[in-house]
């Protein structure tokens, strides 16, 4: 669910109290876009998930940036009403709770 190593080397890169302020910002940020596809907005999906797939990758959140990859090439196919996005905002949620609770045993 949660590339550890991935995560390791970005807090190793910029350093504890950075890398701090990056999982900060990436929650707040993302945050603003869950709560959007919560509301079932999909007049930008396409857009909103390559970025949450983007933000995903960069802080280690591998089964999220996947199938937000998946939701994006759907959307790109012109099915964005195919994507899945209760599947999306579930995995979001189990992997932001999942990294909150491993964070403090990195390291």
């Amino acid at each position: 669910m949660i590339d550890w190593p991935r995560v390791k080397e970005l807090r190793d890169e910029i350093g504890p109290d950075d890398f701090t302020e990056v999982v900060e910002l990436f929650l707040e940020e993302v945050e603003e876009i869950i709560q959007k596809l919560r509301s079932n907005d999909r007049g930008q999906l396409e857009q909103d998930l390559h970025f949450l797939k983007g933000c995903a990758l960069n802080l280690g959140f591998e089964s999220f940036a996947e199938l937000c990859l998946q939701g994006e090439r759907q959307s790109a196919e012109g099915q964005a009403a195919q994507v899945d996005l209760p599947a999306i905002l579930n995995m979001f949620e189990a992997s932001k709770q999942s990294f909150i609770a491993e964070l403090p045993k990195l390291g």
